[in-house]
């Protein structure tokens, strides 16, 4: 399992994005992981899915809540990964009204969160291999704080926890 200390692992998510005002897409659109978190700081978290309860109730509403807060700390980036498509992504951050504060970045064949060695089983429910619920503060692509939960608990890898830790 990643840990304090450690480089992210070499993973390509995927995001999309929507231009307004003309209907149209662009994307699906590869992220490097190491690329795009280079000199910056980012607020990551993941969960198990997109439009799950937990998920959509409390855990990306704890980062939008706090995006403010998160950019005075010098957090340049927040980002979600999930292991859906950028589709789904694409429409889970238009319900949750992430725009212009939370990159939603699908993981659709679960590789980031494999490579994490943060993956969660739900396969008896249906649900395949997952990222499991955890929150990084990343400084220029290194590991700098680590927050994982406990199976089915929401305790330490809200938006005001890493607040806690980027402030530090």
């Amino acid at each position: 399992m990643i840990k304090v200390g450690d480089t992210l692992p070499a993973a390509t998510l995927m995001e999309f994005s929507e231009v307004e005002g003309n209907g149209c897409s662009i994307g699906p659109n590869p992220v490097d992981v190491a690329k795009a978190s280079a000199g910056k700081t980012i607020a990551l978290f993941a969960l198990p899915g997109a439009f799950t309860p937990t998920c959509s109730a409390k855990h990306v509403p704890s980062y939008v809540d706090n995006f403010s807060e998160l950019k005075a700390a010098g957090v340049d980036e927040i980002w979600c990964v999930s292991v859906n498509d950028a589709f789904v992504m694409g429409a889970w951050a238009r319900d949750q009204k992430t725009g212009g504060k939370v990159r939603m970045l699908g993981d659709g064949s679960a590789d980031f969160a494999k490579a994490t060695g943060l993956t969660l089983d739900l396969s008896a429910r249906g649900m395949g291999v997952r990222s499991n619920r955890y929150s990084m503060l990343v400084k220029d692509g290194k590991v700098a704080a680590l927050n994982v939960e406990a199976p089915g608990k929401f305790e330490v890898s809200d938006g005001a926890t890493l607040l806690a830790q980027a402030k530090g």
